[in-house]
């Protein structure tokens, strides 16, 4: 009894583990920011804004209106974009880099970051796909080894989708260089403004992170509960 209780919530805890990794590894929300640039007096560009979205594959951008919250996430809603927008591939064009709009050193060492970074996240989606072959082909035989291996890749994806999340932190408050981007805006226009924030894809990972070591503890010990059974 026991043990059918640890494996269903074995079972439950990665399911929500791997869609977890598997929303944030697909959807281009990683980052979120939005530009103003108080420049033109013209009234028709009073309160336009641009703002961007970038993810794994995607980074996105499009023009709006800035009504309340200059950096309000409900902006980037799907209903709430614009129709028409610009989109480029993220690991060429990482924001705020635009490719050959930026020093070679500046731009080289971001696509090498990010280069790590990808891997990192194609590392942990490729262990947690092979997690939950491991599990499914553990079931129908009761194998003690396959829990154990599966539970162990569980554990090494969360681990992976950790050094993911975190690269991600340093990116956004390090590596990106913020501060000297607003700086040469602001060369051409004085009132330029960049408000970043981290979007929904981010904020899933960490929550897929637990869930996946959850289940891999989970499916450590029903493996040591089989293999104890089995003596």
């Amino acid at each position: 009894m026991k043990l059918s209780v640890g494996i269903f919530f074995g079972g439950f805890f990665a399911a929500l583990g791997v869609l977890l990794f598997l929303v944030a590894f697909g959807t281009d929300y990683w980052l979120l920011a939005t530009e103003i640039g108080k420049c033109s007096k013209a009234p028709e560009d009073i309160g336009k804004a641009t703002f961007h979205h970038e993810g794994f594959f995607w980074r996105c951008w499009f023009s709006g209106k800035v009504v309340e919250h200059n950096s309000s996430m409900w902006k980037f809603w799907y209903t709430n974009q614009s129709p028409s927008k610009n989109c480029t591939h993220a690991y060429l064009s990482p924001f705020p880099h635009i490719r050959d709009e930026h020093n070679s050193t500046s731009y080289d060492s971001a696509v090498i970051y990010r280069g790590f970074w990808t891997v990192l996240m194609l590392l942990g989606v490729l262990t947690i796909v092979v997690a939950s072959f491991f599990i499914i082909c553990a079931a129908p035989f009761a194998s003690h080894i396959l829990y154990k291996a599966g539970g162990g890749f569980y554990i090494i994806a969360g681990v992976l989708f950790s050094l993911v999340v975190v690269m991600y932190v340093i990116w956004v408050q390090a590596v990106a260089d913020l501060e000297n981007y607003t700086n040469m805006k602001k060369l051409d226009c004085p009132d330029f403004a960049v408000y970043v924030r981290y979007g929904w894809s981010f904020m899933l990972a960490p929550i897929g992170v637990f869930f996946a070591l959850l289940a891999g503890m989970l499916f450590l010990l029903v493996g040591r509960a089989i293999y104890l059974r089995s003596d």
